[in-house]
């Protein structure tokens, strides 16, 4: 599985942690950013460039979910679900984790740095990465209608 992340430079050192560690999983790790500390950082463009490559990715028949990380994560959230086709879900623990693949499928998580010790954090994208989408027909239905309005910006009953 090919995995996009990226950071501000709340989440650096976790995502440093991530990309050897997801790495040496197995995983394909891209990053897209950033590459050095800077508390004056804008993560908008770091996200957004990662939740787009998902998407690229996705489409393209390429098995890829993204990370996006900062000091709660929330804003690094809003920012991937700007880019069509994205489903970002903040977790903070493991159920939200699984539950957001499971009955979401989401193709990205959002995590904060500052919320949880490095192993927690590690714990909580592991699970969201292994756990797969139950295709459940209701859930199919709900995030058909999401898409729909994502679309065409009707809202479906």
């Amino acid at each position: 599985m090919r995995v996009h992340i990226a950071t501000d430079h709340a989440g650096l050192e976790l995502s440093a942690h991530l990309i050897e560690h997801l790495t040496a999983a197995g995983y394909e790790m891209v990053d897209h950013g950033p590459r050095s500390y800077d508390p004056q950082d804008d993560y908008p463009a770091f996200c957004i460039n990662a939740a787009a490559a998902v998407v690229v990715d996705q489409q393209s028949g390429v098995d890829a979910l993204g990370i996006v990380l900062g000091g709660s994560g929330n804003g690094e959230q809003i920012a991937a679900n700007k880019v069509r086709g994205i489903r970002a879900a903040l977790a903070w623990n493991l159920d939200t984790a699984r539950l957001a693949r499971e009955h979401n499928d989401a193709n990205v998580i959002a995590v904060g740095g500052r919320q949880h010790s490095l192993e927690e954090a590690t714990a909580i994208i592991e699970a969201f990465l292994a756990e797969p989408f139950s295709g459940d027909e209701r859930h199919v239905r709900r995030i058909g209608k999401i898409a729909h309005y994502e679309h065409t910006r009707e809202v479906l009953d």
